[in-house]
């Protein structure tokens, strides 16, 4: 019954709610959720009608009673806390699915050859969809290069194979990825410092990945639990004392999500400098106003729908879905097991050719295609700006005729 309802809860809207500043106080009172944010605002849930399956918290001064944990663990709501550098420092999650049998099958395969095919399907997702979202933003940056399908997994035989692989994969990605940002973002790539590692962001942009990344690992790990699988035993990264292999697994395939949260809102311009500061250690901090910004559109990119199976699923389900796939295969349940499915459709009205289109597009050809001359110029003026923006489906048939 227990995991029954976790499944059943993962299935609504992802759902935030973000906790910052000074003063956060978490308490119960007449069995309802009493909550005082940073910014002395007060918010009052009763039972059962808590709407939020994720409570983000980025706050370092304040208090949550036991009542309040054992409130929003009952309600199914996880809470995870983020520290300032975007890394996730925890999460108290609703009661583990008791999968005895799952472990041992998990634990056999990471023992077996079995490690090399699942380490592999891993990665083989990634890469499809790091090309896909390459391809995506080639469509509005011409200078892109989206050419990575001579990479294969097919000859690797061993992790450390796999491993390489995926770190020229990704090298090639973030540097084509980097064309895109202003450069006053001065971004040069996920790797830095002396242990050329992403932790610590140096710049805002990659402030901003990290806690987008925090965000997706909160959300695998939650999937994870539901199912019941362990999460320090992971398939391509290794065992590791104080490390959630699994969770970092899971992340691989999705990573996209927040890839592209991060870049709509950029291309948005949604944020400003007081979003950031600088650290007496000269590492980027992302301000909880910008948090908060970056939280809306990683909630948007996770609620985004995609056909499987028939159906209509959130991307935040599908990763259950994924790790529920993964749980089968691993008791023999079922055959293989693909983390490429569904593939994902990245698609953009505001192209570059569109773009073309617009400005080379005369006034005086305007009315004759039943196109308003002012409805004309303010395409024009979004087609020179840097910022993404919709056109009217009929508009837009009569511009793509020409």
């Amino acid at each position: 019954m227990v995991e029954l309802d976790l499944i059943n809860n993962l299935n609504r809207s992802n759902k935030f709610l973000f906790l910052d500043g000074y003063g956060i106080n978490v308490r119960v009172d007449d069995g309802k959720l009493i909550i005082r944010n940073g910014d002395d605002s007060k918010q009052t849930f009763f039972p059962k009608r808590f709407p939020f399956n994720n409570v983000i918290v980025y706050g370092t001064r304040g208090s949550i009673s036991f009542e309040a944990i054992r409130w929003l663990l009952k309600h199914n709501a996880q809470i995870s806390f983020i520290n300032w550098n975007g890394k996730l420092l925890t999460t108290i999650l609703p009661q583990e699915a008791k999968q005895t049998k799952l472990k041992f099958g998990q634990y056999e395969s990471y023992k077996s050859s079995e490690r090399i095919k699942i380490a592999k399907k891993f990665i083989e997702a990634k890469i499809e969809r790091t090309k896909e979202v390459l391809t995506w933003l080639k469509e509005r940056y011409p200078k892109v290069n989206d050419g990575i399908e001579k990479f294969t997994l097919f000859h690797a035989k061993t992790i450390e194979e796999i491993m390489n692989i995926e770190g020229r994969v990704a090298d090639l990605y973030w540097k084509e990825v980097s064309k895109v940002f202003n450069k006053k973002f001065k971004f040069n790539g996920r790797l830095f410092g002396k242990t050329n590692r992403p932790m610590g962001a140096v710049d805002p942009i990659n402030a901003l990945f990290n806690y987008g990344y925090a965000l997706l690992e909160a959300e695998c790990r939650k999937a994870i639990n539901s199912v019941g699988l362990d999460t320090h035993v992971g398939f391509l990264h290794e065992v590791t004392i104080g490390k959630e292999p699994l969770v970092y697994d899971l992340q691989e395939p999705f990573r996209w999500l927040i890839d592209v949260a991060v870049i709509n809102t950029l291309e948005k311009k949604v944020f400003d400098k007081k979003d950031f500061v600088r650290t007496e250690n000269y590492n980027v901090k992302l301000r909880p106003n910008g948090a908060k910004k970056l939280v809306k559109e990683v909630e948007a990119q996770f609620n985004k729908t995609t056909d499987y199976l028939g159906r209509k699923y959130s991307w935040s389900y599908i990763i259950l879905l994924k790790t529920r796939e993964l749980a089968q295969y691993l008791l023999n349940k079922r055959m293989d097991i693909n983390f490429s499915t569904p593939s994902i459709k990245l698609t953009r009205i505001d192209n570059h050719e569109v773009r073309e289109k617009i400005l080379k597009f005369p006034y005086s050809k305007a009315k004759k295609l039943g196109i308003n001359k002012s409805t004309l110029w303010y395409l024009k003026q979004n087609a020179m700006s840097d910022k993404p923006f919709k056109i009217y489906k009929k508009v837009q048939e009569k511009l793509l005729r020409l």
